[in-house]
């Protein structure tokens, strides 16, 4: 669908080519999503703020916070191993829809998955849309407490999904040195990374741990 097209510009690094659509990109919002509107703080930081501040806006926002990251398994596994399956997993759909990414992003990249979407029908494009809208619920949460001009795109994205997005837990600890400082070894003496683990699930899941286990 069109509107998915508009959503992953938007999230794009900022170009002269973006902040000279504005106008375009208005109109076609307005014709495409019922609450266009909550699109008008960040088109208007576009069209009135200099290029080089909405390029700075956007790596202060999205490259160095986490928190608000465009990686969707970042929020989901941090940098545990299942990462790295859920991208294989994830990049296999794509593919199994016929998508074929040609840039070098990372398949969980969200501007990626939503020019994904825009090549999917309707109903399968909400049901992409429902199993990741816990994670983009939970970064527009984020967005919204820091006051981002962006933060009403995410709203208006979740507009989109049929279904509420639900709380998601903390990733995993990140590297080893952190969990041992947190938990110490085990009764074992075996360091907590290096026990065996179960092997990763094939299908794609954007859902927060505990859904994830039912």
């Amino acid at each position: 669908m069109r509107i998915h097209a508009i959503l992953s510009a938007l999230l794009c690094y900022p170009e002269a080519e973006l902040t000279a659509a504005v106008d375009e990109i208005r109109a076609e919002a307005a014709e495409h999503l019922q609450t266009a509107s909550l699109l008008e703080p960040l088109l208007q930081a576009l069209e009135n703020d200099e290029l080089i501040e909405s390029q700075q806006r956007y790596v202060i926002t999205f490259d160095h916070n986490p928190a608000h990251s465009l990686h969707l398994f970042e929020h989901i596994h941090g940098e545990d191993r299942a990462r790295g399956q859920a991208m294989v997993d994830l990049l296999a759909e794509y593919r199994r829809h016929g998508f074929e990414p040609t840039c070098n992003e990372l398949p969980d990249y969200l501007p990626l998955f939503l020019e994904f979407l825009g090549q999917c029908g309707k109903d399968e494009s909400e049901r992409l849309l429902a199993d990741a809208v816990h994670v983009i619920g939970h970064v527009s949460g984020k967005l919204n407490e820091s006051g981002s001009v962006y933060a009403g795109l995410f709203d208006a994205l979740l507009t989109l999904s049929p279904v509420k997005p639900e709380p998601l837990q903390a990733p995993p600890i990140r590297d080893m040195d952190e969990m041992l400082e947190t938990f110490g070894p085990g009764a074992d003496g075996v360091e907590p990374l290096l026990k065996p683990t179960m092997p990763a699930i094939a299908p794609v899941n954007f859902y927060p741990p505990a859904r994830a286990a039912r």
